[in-house]
Formats: C-alpha cells, structure tokens, sequence
C-alpha cells in the first residue's frame, strides 16, 4: 500500500512589537522577527510558543500565525 503524503498547508510565524497593546499595528516595521515558514499549524504553533514565551516580558512584543495555505487557495479555506 503506498504512503499517502499529507497535504502541505503552509504557515508563517512572524512578530514585533506593537504600538499599542489594543491593536496589531507594529512599531517599526524594519524590525519584524520573521520566524519561519512552517508546512503545518503543529510545527508553527511550536514556533509560536517558543518565541511567544521568549518575549513574554513585553506587554507590547506580540507573534502571529498567517495561514499562507488560506492566501494561496481561497477556495478551499
């Protein structure tokens, strides 16, 4: 029986610090932390965790999960 191969749904992990709390528009634009593309939520969740618990000591540093796989192929989100 052949191995059937998940399907690849890409996600990116990225951050930086926030102008305000209330709101997801960055400071500084230049120093966005761009962690990585991941090939599913698992390992960007992961990711996300890690560098989330890193920077936990800023109120304003916040990271993200972008489902590139929901950009790529509307259709079937």
């Amino acid at each position: 029986m052949a191995e059937i191969e998940s399907k690849q749904l890409l996600h990116l992990v990225f951050g930086g610090e926030l102008k305000s709390v209330t709101s997801t528009e960055f400071r500084d634009l230049d120093a966005l932390d761009i962690v990585g593309i991941f090939p599913n939520y698992a390992a960007a969740h992961q990711a996300w965790k890690s560098k989330a618990q890193m920077t936990v000591d800023n109120a304003h540093m916040r990271y993200f999960i972008v489902h590139m796989h929901r950009l790529l192929d509307p259709e079937n989100a």
